[in-house]
């Protein structure tokens, strides 16, 4: 049976039906058009068979893009209607049994996924993008890539690389669990209601191995806060309260094989974690 997909007319229909307007709150922006949702799920290279999760999918557009493809989905959805709803609709258009499973909760909760998928899509509320996307990666590493819709600049944040001005804390939080590349660009006229910010495809791949462990992530991501919480200042003095001391912080720096004189922005993840090494070491 051929998988369907929401258009316009119809996304509106189910939205009345169940009393739902967008909301800012829930960064709630409903993509309206086919052929972008298709686009999605081709920059993330889905195949046939593989298990995606799809973090907040509303009504179901992307989603059923996605079982189109001929992979199952794993959706979590807060807003308990649209999770409610949701199977009903894919039924509708086509989808067999088993290929959606549904989970009715905040995804910044969420600590288990049926199926434990390994692809990562969406369309992501632009007020909990990063966050979302850091607990993910944290917390299941049996994803190896995606791509996801978010606000232009927080992808090009996230794809950021050393020297840029917009390189900052995500960019190196994200750079611990794997590479990151801008996958595409997404009009403003493809969402229902039309937001006032523009919005780019972000993609990642995960690393190869585990980078380190817990504590050395915690501990390299503090550093990284503190590094960029004082981003105009040079290390050894962004970092002089964690290490007790501007002498201190040099010199940690200096075994970590890092200028005292550097700032947060000229440094890469790998910098950090031997920062962080050099820490833990005293």
């Amino acid at each position: 049976m051929t998988v369907t997909l929401l258009g316009a007319t119809e996304i509106r229909s189910l939205a009345a039906e169940l009393d739902v307007t967008p909301t800012k709150k829930l960064g709630q922006n409903f993509v309206v058009d086919a052929n972008t949702v298709r686009k999605i799920v081709h920059a993330a290279r889905v195949q046939p068979g593989e298990r995606v999760v799809e973090v907040g999918p509303g009504l179901g557009s992307l989603t059923l893009a996605i079982l189109e493809a001929g992979a199952s989905v794993t959706a979590v959805e807060i807003d308990h209607r649209l999770a409610a709803r949701l199977p009903q609709t894919a039924a509708e258009h086509g989808v067999e049994p088993g290929m959606l499973t549904v989970v009715d909760a905040d995804a910044l909760r969420v600590t288990e996924l049926p199926g434990d998928p390994t692809v990562l899509v969406a369309n992501l509320p632009y007020n909990v993008s990063v966050p979302v996307l850091l607990h993910f990666l944290e917390t299941f590493d049996h994803l190896q890539r995606g791509v996801v819709m978010v606000q232009a600049e927080v992808a090009e944040r996230l794809a950021a690389k050393p020297g840029s001005k917009i390189y900052g804390t995500p960019s190196v939080k994200a750079a611990w669990y794997g590479e990151w590349k801008l996958a595409g660009n997404v009009s403003r006229q493809v969402f229902w209601p039309v937001p006032n910010v523009d919005s780019l495809l972000v993609g990642f791949d995960r690393s190869e191995g585990e980078r380190g462990s817990i504590e050395e992530r915690r501990r390299t991501f503090q550093i990284v806060d503190a590094a960029f919480n004082q981003r105009r200042k040079m290390l050894r003095q962004a970092l002089s309260g964690i290490f007790g001391s501007s002498a201190a912080a040099s010199e940690a720096l200096e075994a970590a094989g890092v200028a005292p004189t550097a700032r947060g922005e000229d440094l890469t993840v790998d910098d950090y974690q031997r920062i962080a090494g050099a820490n833990l070491a005293r």
